[in-house]
């Protein structure tokens, strides 16, 4: 069975290899890691290991904190399909069928930050796409409609009890006035900045590409 941890390392060479070397001490395979944020000469990476039957994922958990200086996040189990560049797959897909650039946005969005699921969200709350695994709701009450890119807080901002169970973390990023994509993470661990940033640049190209296909098709008219 494959996991996904999330883990906070020194910033140094050598320190992602004493965590490789740890988490193989428990027969652990590691199948990928990601850079999923840099801060304060910390590094924050995703690792997916695979652990094999009669095996218990908190030992790989308590081999990396052993570590001085690391500190593991989160762990939950992880059934996405790993692929490599799949926001440039994403933006080519989006280029051959620019019409369905929502739906293809949502579907992609949960396999690009592995989160559990996304949505495409009109102003007046509406909920215009969403994921396989979203809520199923149709239309978002309370909502506002956010300005710029922000992780949402459950308490402060506006947003339905639906989104918010099991720990949910949340981030959304407008597509203009009238939409936003919203992605939400069951169980954490938090999207951070770094992630908010990715989520604002796809949604950016994605409305491009919509506007330009909105554009020439107004001109075939």
């Amino acid at each position: 069975m494959s996991y996904l941890l999330r883990v906070i390392l020194p910033n140094r060479p050598g320190s992602l290899g004493l965590v490789a070397t740890a988490i193989g001490t428990t027969g652990a395979d590691i199948v990928s890691v990601d850079i999923v944020d840099k801060y304060d000469n910390l590094v924050v990476d995703d690792i997916v290991v695979d652990i094999g039957p009669g095996q218990m994922p908190d030992e790989v958990l308590s081999a990396a904190h052993r570590l001085d200086g690391v500190s593991v996040e989160s762990i939950r189990p992880f059934d996405g399909a790993l692929a490599t560049h799949r926001e440039l797959q994403l933006l080519e897909a989006m280029s051959v069928d620019p019409a369905g650039a929502g739906q293809l946005m949502v579907d992609e969005l949960p396999r690009i930050f592995r989160s559990g699921w996304a949505a495409l969200v009109r102003n007046d709350g509406q909920v215009i796409s969403r994921s396989a695994s979203a809520p199923e709701i149709d239309r978002v009450e309370p909502w506002y409609q956010p300005m710029l890119a922000k992780i949402l807080n459950p308490v402060t901002d506006l947003v339905p009890v639906d989104w918010t169970t099991l720990d949910t973390s949340l981030m959304a990023a407008p597509a203009g006035e009238e939409y936003a994509f919203v992605a939400g993470r069951p169980g954490g661990p938090d999207f951070r900045p770094s992630e908010l940033s990715r989520l604002a640049h796809l949604v950016g190209i994605s409305r491009s590409i919509w506007l330009r296909y909105a554009k020439g098709k107004d001109y075939d008219d």
